[in-house]
C-alpha cells in the first residue's frame, strides 16, 4: 500500500493562526489545509477525514466544542483526532472537548515548535 501524505485541517477564524501552524508544518511531509469558519470546514469534512484537525474553540458564529460535536455525528468523523485550541483555558471546555474525543490542547499564544510536536505525536509524519 502505498504512504498516503498525511493531512492537518486547521479550523481557526485567525489568518495570523492559520499562518502560523502552516509555517510550523512546513517542513514535515503533510497536506495543510486551514478554514477560516465551522462554515467553510464542514463541506469538506464531510467528505473527508484529516489525520489530524485543530480545532480553535473561540470563533465567531459556531464555536469548536458546538462544531465538533456537529462533527461527531458523521460516522467517518466519530473518532478523527482533534486537538482542541484556545486562548482561554477553562476547566469546562476541557471536560466537554474530552467527553467529545478530544486528544489534546493548545493553549494560545501559538508556539511553532508546540504545534509541531503535536502533529509528530499524533500523526505519521516524515519530516523533510
Amino acid at each position: 500500500m502505498a504512504d498516503k501524505t498525511p493531512t492537518i485541517v486547521v479550523v481557526d477564524d485567525s489568518a495570523t493562526s492559520i499562518s502560523l501552524y502552516q509555517f510550523s508544518v512546513e517542513p514535515l511531509a503533510v497536506n495543510f489545509i486551514g478554514f477560516s469558519s465551522p462554515a467553510e470546514a464542514y463541506p469538506y469534512l464531510q467528505k473527508n477525514k484529516p489525520d489530524l484537525l485543530f480545532l480553535d474553540i473561540i470563533m465567531p458564529g459556531m464555536d469548536g466544542l458546538t462544531f465538533l460535536r456537529r462533527l461527531r455525528i458523521l460516522s467517518h468523523q466519530k473518532d478523527t483526532s482533534v486537538i482542541m485550541v484556545t486562548s482561554k483555558d477553562y476547566a469546562q471546555d476541557r471536560y466537554i472537548a474530552k467527553q467529545l474525543g478530544a486528544l489534546d490542547f493548545l493553549i494560545k499564544p501559538l508556539r511553532f515548535k508546540e504545534i509541531r510536536d503535536l502533529v509528530c505525536k499524533y500523526v505519521d509524519v516524515k519530516t523533510s
